[in-house]
């Protein structure tokens, strides 16, 4: 059996805390079947818009000092972790399974505070605003916004990358043991080393990227991310396209210096999965649909990638 981290969206979440259970619930149904296979599992979560929903709230509370980031992301992953947990657990006992322990951990990512990432903030998060709303905040609060694919204005953050996991011993540890471990929510609480102590900093990870990171660091043998397709497609939309199924990682670098996967979307998810298959022998991506994760396991679908 495998060691195997999942990285669930945010997006795959919805947009108020019953919506978001409900489709928990549905996580959990492909994560249960991964876990009752016997395999080792460790999620990963998104908190796109949980995080923004949290920052709003705090500035329409009237209080003076705005919320930092790193703690709004704090309670995302503590809210989103609590229904992932109850939704798995629930799962398995409704299949029989009651003596596997499920976790929620509140994790620490560190980034380099030399990141250029700070310097060009590019990481939408929250809710969507007119041109006109997003200038006259900009304006007043000095915080950075920008048309999002042309949804809407969004605010934008710097989205540094993962270069450690503060708690990986104690995940290792929990790993081990045979829990349930939900992780590095979205995409962990980003800090930087400063002095004697780690501090926490204005910023988002992306979480595909950290879920990469830890599974490298946890030695997991797969790395799954779900999405809301069932591959990923080279010449997307176009007479030519094609999903692609088992390839190897040289052929997928090739597509991402063709710019094939765009930079919103799937070209993260591509690149963390690479991350991941180059951090040691026989790693194993997986980019596929949430509902048919225990399918992809055993390559009946999404696209695979090796060394």
């Amino acid at each position: 059996m495998a060691k195997i981290v999942v990285a669930l969206g945010g997006n795959a979440l919805g947009n108020s805390a019953n919506e978001q259970l409900s489709r928990a619930q549905l996580a959990a149904k492909s994560i249960a079947d991964l876990i009752i296979q016997g395999h080792k599992v460790v999620i990963a979560h998104g908190n796109g818009p949980q995080v923004g929903q949290i920052r709003v709230a705090f500035e329409k509370s009237g209080e003076k000092e705005v919320m930092p980031l790193a703690e709004c992301i704090a309670m995302s992953q503590g809210y989103i972790g609590y229904h992932l947990q109850q939704a798995i657990d629930e799962e398995l006992v409704s299949r029989g399974v009651e003596n596997v322990p499920v976790i929620s951990m509140l994790t620490q990512v560190v980034v380099d505070a030399e990141d250029p990432a700070f310097q060009q903030p590019a990481k939408p998060i929250g809710g969507y605003f007119t041109e006109e709303a997003a200038k006259k905040l900009m304006a007043e609060t000095g915080i950075r916004y920008q048309e999002d694919a042309g949804r809407g204005w969004r605010r934008v953050v710097p989205s540094p990358k993962p270069i450690d996991i503060y708690e990986k011993i104690s995940l290792q540890a929990l790993v081990d043991a045979g829990q349930v471990v939900i992780a590095c929510g979205g995409g962990g609480i980003p800090v930087v080393y400063r002095g004697t102590r780690y501090e926490g900093v204005d910023a988002v990870i992306d979480k595909d990227f950290a879920a990469a990171k830890m599974a490298t660091l946890i030695e997991a043998d797969v790395f799954v991310i779900l999405t809301a397709v069932d591959y990923v497609y080279v010449n997307f939309g176009k007479e030519n396209q094609q999903a692609l199924k088992e390839v190897r990682l040289a052929e997928v670098e090739q597509y991402i210096a063709e710019n094939q996967f765009p930079a919103g979307s799937m070209l993260p998810k591509v690149e963390a999965a690479c991350e991941f298959v180059k951090s040691g022998k026989e790693k194993t991506a997986i980019i596929a649909n949430l509902e048919q994760v225990a399918q992809a396991i055993t390559a009946e679908t999404g696209t695979i990638i090796r060394s």
